[in-house]
């Protein structure tokens, strides 16, 4: 079964960085992809990042782009999610997941199969 467990998440001001992680254990030995996702209270998960196996793919959602940097180390099965200024708009409990399934780059929640149990982001003003 894998498990997924984000850190990294915490309290920061508006305009500053805050780096979460996703690592992932006992994995079947085969490539997946990975997603981050947030979601606030009352709304749907939403779409953050998603990066490919080999790292050559990225996907970023607009309201991210040019922000938040994701990128992964296989050595370590672990995924990041640079994030930099940071907007309040930000907040949000955010989940990494991985997609078994495809080669290619997925955006949508029924694409993946795992996901962790998330990590807060607060950013105040």
């Amino acid at each position: 079964q894998v498990q997924l467990v984000e850190s990294g998440g915490g309290l920061v001001q508006a305009g500053g960085s805050l780096r979460l992680s996703c690592a992932a254990s006992g994995r079947p030995s085969r490539s997946y992809g990975t997603g981050w996702f947030r979601q606030v209270p009352g709304k749907e998960r939403e779409f953050v990042a998603a990066i490919s196996w080999s790292g050559g793919s990225t996907v970023y959602a607009d309201s991210v782009k040019g922000r938040f940097t994701i990128s992964r180390d296989n050595a370590k099965d672990t995924v990041y999610l640079q994030m930099n200024s940071l907007k309040r708009e930000d907040t949000a409990v955010y989940y990494c997941a991985a997609d078994y399934r495809r080669f290619w780059v997925v955006t949508t929640t029924p694409d993946y199969d795992y996901w962790g149990q998330g990590t807060q982001v607060t950013v105040s003003s």
